[in-house]
């Protein structure tokens, strides 16, 4: 896609406050720390559109990117910070539970795995909600830079071994050598495709 504007356009507590427009939506989930913000920023081609943390956690509403004034993307909070306050830990799951299954334009939830990890139980629990609410997931696997070849090769049959997802489904990306941006693009612009 040809990015010819990008711009922040709230951040929403709730369902209830999320923006009117009908324009198809992209969510960005994973636990904290996972990459999302850079990840985003990298799609659209813009440093700092999205603010980027070393502290796991600072995401903790539902921010909206209009994307050429026809979709968005949607940073979702980012599960499992355990430096956030617990008042906002018990609000997480109830925010965005509410937005992936109550809003109709979502299209995806570009779901992400850091590629040095392990899925965690919250992110097995995650894909497992997904499913069973059947919305239609992109899994990316992150900071592939970060592991030689042979490693990720590796790091990817194991998380697919522990998702049972197949390996062909798993993106890998990375922000500094821009692997599989043209890749998950396509399965964007896949995802927005109207049904039927």
């Amino acid at each position: 896609m040809l990015i010819h504007s990008t711009e922040f356009v709230t951040s929403a507590p709730s369902l209830a406050s999320c923006p009117s427009d009908e324009w198809p939506e992209i969510a960005f989930a994973g636990r904290s720390n996972v990459g999302k913000s850079s990840l985003i920023n990298c799609l659209l081609n813009r440093k700092g559109l999205v603010r980027t943390s070393s502290t796991p956690g600072r995401t903790q509403l539902l921010n909206f990117f209009a994307i050429n004034e026809v979709l968005y993307f949607v940073d979702l909070p980012g599960y499992g910070f355990a430096r956030a306050p617990r008042s906002v830990r018990e609000r997480w799951q109830p925010m965005v539970h509410g937005y992936l299954k109550g809003r109709s334009n979502l299209r995806a939830v570009v779901w992400l795995l850091d590629a040095r990890r392990d899925p965690s139980e919250e992110d097995l629990r995650f894909l497992d909600w997904l499913e069973e609410s059947e919305i239609p997931t992109i899994p990316v696997i992150t900071k592939v830079d970060k592991v030689s070849r042979n490693e990720l090769a590796r790091r990817v049959a194991k998380i697919a071994g522990s998702t049972g997802l197949s390996k062909e489904f798993l993106t890998p990306f990375s922000v500094l050598t821009r692997q599989g941006h043209e890749e998950l693009w396509e399965l964007i612009a896949l995802a927005l495709e109207p049904e039927g």
